[in-house]
């Protein structure tokens, strides 16, 4: 079994050179810091493709251990456990006194209001069951790899989100005929390639109106945990997770498109840094599978025996009902349809799936793609940008059977 774990490696050589590498960056950067004069330009990165055989940087693995994904054997939860979600914070978890927090309403309104978690609390509310996805899932899988949080598939969960209807706010507001979108503020505040800014994103009328569009104050029951927005966010079923707003304070209706830095420089799918971009909205679809088997430490790579086994997994799409899954063995050679449960009636959530298994002695490479009623279906190779959005390709997890001892 020790062929298929990694092992420790150690090089005087490769240490020194790294640490050669790292002491001359140390000072550089420390030189940068010693300045008095320093823009934000200068303080924050630019967006850049890292270098062909570049590693994870230093600023990489820092966002990777602040933002963390959902564990896939946690796929077997219909609803994922708050501490199982995945998270993604963008500037810093922002420090709210919920008795004098307010949400302001205003632009073009007739009625500006003014309200706290009480009077929201009583207002209509629903509960809607929602998968939310990070638009960055997959991002390390890509070549070049855009140097930013680097998700690989995990940046997804389920919750069941809690709030009141946002076109009931907009309605006691007096949401003028005016309004062409809303934008929503953020209390997270920060700078990004150089550009310093409270989280804002924008949402058309009609998105913001849907019956199932909700500022949520809980999330599976309780009230939203800190790090998922409390005391109040924006849940956007079908959208990516840059959508869904945490911390609100302001929610603000324009009479022209919004062009904010999240809006129009962030999350757009960009072939060249010139391009204007399409902007990344709805999920794409996708499947994933629970692992097999039992994993090496290092490696992740699964080892069964050669005994029958039932694969199953997830499967969803942001832009129509999952209509199939199908999961292949053999590295994408060929595809079988796994079998999909019953649809539980929820349009915003991942369905379940299975499929049967008989693993032979020797090493196996598992995938599965969904597709979705709209006729979307997932790429069998990467579907590349420079900021690595949407990026849906199919799910790789390398099983060895080892022979019945």
């Amino acid at each position: 079994m020790d062929e298929f774990s990694a092992s420790a490696r150690s090089s005087t050589a490769v240490a020194e050179h790294r640490g050669l590498r790292a002491g001359v960056a140390v000072n550089r950067r420390y030189a940068m810091l010693a300045r008095v004069d320093m823009t934000r330009g200068e303080i924050s990165e630019s967006a850049r493709l890292a270098e062909v055989g570049e590693g994870l940087s230093e600023h990489e693995l820092a966002l990777a251990a602040r933002n963390h994904g959902m564990p896939l054997e946690a796929l077997r939860y219909e609803v994922t456990p708050v501490g199982l979600h995945y998270l993604l914070i963008h500037y810093d978890i922002p420090a709210i006194d919920v008795g004098t927090w307010r949400l302001d309403v205003g632009g073009c309104v007739g009625r500006p209001l003014a309200l706290d978690i009480n009077a929201l609390r009583g207002m209509p509310s629903r509960t809607v069951r929602v998968t939310m996805e990070c638009a960055g899932n997959g991002r390390a899988r890509l070549t070049p790899r855009p140097v930013s949080q680097p998700w690989i598939v995990e940046a997804v969960g389920t919750a069941d989100w809690t709030g009141v209807p946002l076109r009931e706010v907009l309605t006691l507001a007096g949401l003028d005929e005016s309004a062409v979108e809303l934008v929503f503020t953020g209390a997270d505040h920060g700078v990004e390639r150089g550009v310093e800014q409270d989280y804002q994103r924008s949402l058309p009328v009609s998105e913001a109106m849907r019956e199932e569009t909700i500022l949520a104050y809980e999330m599976n029951g309780a009230p939203l945990p800190a790090q998922h927005g409390h005391p109040l966010r924006l849940v956007i079923p079908g959208w990516y997770g840059m959508a869904h707003v945490k911390w609100l304070t302001r929610i603000t209706a324009v009479d022209e498109p919004f062009t904010g830095f999240q809006q129009t420089v962030a999350y757009r799918l960009r072939q060249d840094a010139g391009e204007e971009g399409e902007a990344v909205t709805r999920i794409e679809p996708r499947a994933l599978l629970i692992p097999p088997g039992f994993p090496d430490f290092m490696s992740r790579r699964r080892i069964v025996r050669p005994a029958p086994i039932t694969l199953e997994g997830k499967a969803w799409s942001g832009r129509a009902p999952v209509r199939g899954v199908e999961v292949s063995t053999d590295g994408g050679g060929s595809w079988a349809p796994a079998t999909l449960d019953e649809d539980d009636g929820a349009p915003w959530t991942w369905r379940s799936w299975t499929i049967d298994w008989s693993p032979t002695p020797g090493r196996h490479l598992l995938s599965a793609r969904a597709s979705d009623e709209a006729g979307n279906v997932q790429p069998d190779g990467q579907a590349w940008n420079r900021g690595g959005f949407a990026n849906n390709a199919p799910q790789e997890v390398e099983v060895v059977c080892l022979p019945d001892e």
